[in-house]
């Protein structure tokens, strides 16, 4: 897949797909995951959705304090 390749924009639009259920089964922590990785890459909506995910705990621990740094950095 090309989000295991790490093409940051797959990333992304497959953690949608996971968190959202669309065209797979909803899975939080994998989006979380693929989330993750795009973000680490510098792609600023990969760190507002992670973020999103931190602030209200979704498929991961809720930690607003790391929520509100994603947010900053997006």
């Amino acid at each position: 897949l090309a989000a295991d390749q790490g093409q940051v924009g797959a990333q992304v639009n497959l953690g949608l797909a996971y968190e959202y259920g669309r065209g797979v089964d909803q899975d939080h922590v994998e989006a979380v995951r693929l989330y993750h990785l795009a973000a680490n890459q510098g792609k600023a909506h990969a760190q507002a959705y992670l973020g999103r995910c931190y602030e209200h705990g979704t498929g991961i621990d809720q930690d607003c304090t790391e929520a509100v740094r994603l947010y900053r950095l997006a």
